[in-house]
């Protein structure tokens, strides 16, 4: 496929509407608490019972941290108590062992991501510990292959604890950046130098990790073109194999400790873009391979080959290469994948502590998808990691016709088509160099719960 890109002002400003990131379809608007424990189960047990068990993947939610950054939108909890942590990490191991004899004892985990909050939050001790309890109760890969990656603060760990984290089997890593700034730190409430960061990086090499991802943010406060072209070649100079570059998105209604940053500060909707146009030149300038949405890679990376022979996937975390695998949401607010449903947990502590109490899963809302949405999630899957949909290979597949199946679509994919965004003709879609930035708007196209004008539309972050 064609991986590259094409900058247009006027087309980005034409299309920045608000819409779904697409780490699922349908998405999480449309979960319901009409799903509960026993669809869970009969989802795992028809998932067991396919001709070819699929390995597993486990998404493990650590909510804590010791400092709050302005920005954040994630479920976190803020404390320097650590005995919350061990309160915490009981009832972890209570769902663990709730979930895994729903799973046959030969569905290998190939997938491991902690995500927060900071999991590094965790001491030594109870890191191990929880892996431990992990392995105790599932079959955890340690083939090359196996993708056991952990979200990390550089500001709590030191070389020691890199190395331990690699020993107990982590093999990637993902560190929050942001920005070098330091003005822009002090704005969003994140000071973290430079070489914090790159001991970090470094202590990964050397401890064996075989990726390292790097969060950036643009649009935040007080940012500049100049002083983010300077975090930018810093970042460069450090040389991760991917990057994560994200919009900011700033809906204080929704997360009230984005009401401490000054919105006055924040860059205007120009400067945002040509922070954007920034990002991708350097980026791309340097090697880096533009994956979709916020994501880039080296060439080599397993990412970028993914993206080129068919089999990227996408799901909760982002972008993945494991698109046969399970997901298991463990810990408060996480989210799984089972066969063909989606499933969240509960999102507050106490509920979240009193239903493990009580030895039930915690389980708070999900939904069982139709024929309709497992077709729809293969059309958008197909746009959003490969930039095309191939009419025949969806026929062969699926038993429609493509194109009188989705001909309203078609139809309205035609402005879209008119601004060089898509190519369409009798064999297939291609979204354009033109129309990568822009891949939601085509998928948008394909979601029913937005056509279907009836319902009330959920608010989701814009494009741009």
């Amino acid at each position: 496929m064609d991986q590259s890109l094409e900058f247009d002002r006027d087309l980005l400003r034409k299309y920045d509407i608000s819409g779904p990131r697409y780490t699922s379809y349908p998405t999480a608007p449309q979960f319901h608490d009409g799903f509960g424990v026993a669809d869970y189960r009969e989802a795992a047990e028809h998932s067991n019972g396919e001709l070819i068990p699929r390995p597993l993947s486990l998404y493990l939610h650590i909510p804590f941290c010791r400092t709050v950054c302005f920005y954040c939108g994630c479920n976190r909890v803020i404390t320097g108590n650590y005995r919350h942590a061990g309160e915490y990490l009981a009832r972890l191991e209570r769902e663990i062992r709730l979930q895994a004899p729903l799973f046959d004892s030969d569905r290998v985990v190939e997938q491991l991501h902690f995500g927060g909050g900071t999991p590094t939050y965790l001491g030594g001790e109870d890191m191990a510990r929880l892996m431990a309890a992990l392995g105790q109760a599932f079959p955890l890969s340690r083939e090359d292959g196996r993708e056991f990656s952990i979200e990390i603060d550089p500001r709590t760990v030191s070389r020691g604890k890199v190395a331990q984290l690699a020993g107990l089997g982590f093999n990637r890593m993902s560190l929050g950046v942001q920005d070098f700034d330091p003005a822009v730190q002090a704005a969003v409430n994140r000071i973290q130098s430079v070489e914090q960061t790159a001991e970090c990086i470094d202590a990964a090499r050397e401890a064996g990790f075989g990726s390292v991802n790097l969060d950036l943010i643009y649009g935040l406060p007080r940012q500049t073109l100049e002083s983010f072209e300077r975090t930018l070649l810093t970042v460069l100079a450090l040389r991760p194999e991917r990057l994560a570059v994200y919009n900011y998105a700033h809906l204080p209604e929704l997360f009230k400790v984005q009401r401490q940053i000054r919105a006055e500060e924040i860059p205007d909707p120009e400067t945002k873009l040509a922070l954007l146009e920034l990002t991708i030149d350097r980026l791309t300038e340097a090697g880096y391979v533009y994956i979709g949405m916020d994501h880039f890679a080296l060439p080599d990376d397993e990412l970028s080959r993914a993206q080129r022979g068919g089999g990227l996937h996408r799901n909760f975390q982002g972008y993945s290469t494991h698109a046969e695998c399970d997901l298991i949401g463990l810990g408060v607010s996480a989210i799984g994948r089972v066969g063909d449903t989606y499933s969240q947990n509960l999102r507050d502590l106490d509920g979240y502590y009193d239903a493990l109490d009580s030895a039930r899963q915690p389980l708070w809302r999900g939904i069982v998808l139709t024929a309709d949405d497992r077709l729809r999630r293969d059309v958008i899957n197909a746009i959003m990691c490969h930039s095309a949909v191939d009419f025949r290979d969806f026929e062969r597949r699926q038993g429609i016709r493509f194109r009188s199946h989705f001909a309203a679509e078609l139809e309205d994919l035609a402005p879209l088509a008119a601004d060089g965004l898509v190519e369409i003709d009798d064999t297939g879609l291609a979204v354009t160099p033109l129309g990568r930035l822009l891949l939601r708007n085509v998928a948008m196209v394909f979601d029913a719960y937005l056509r279907d004008r009836a319902r009330e539309r959920p608010a989701f972050s814009r494009v741009i």
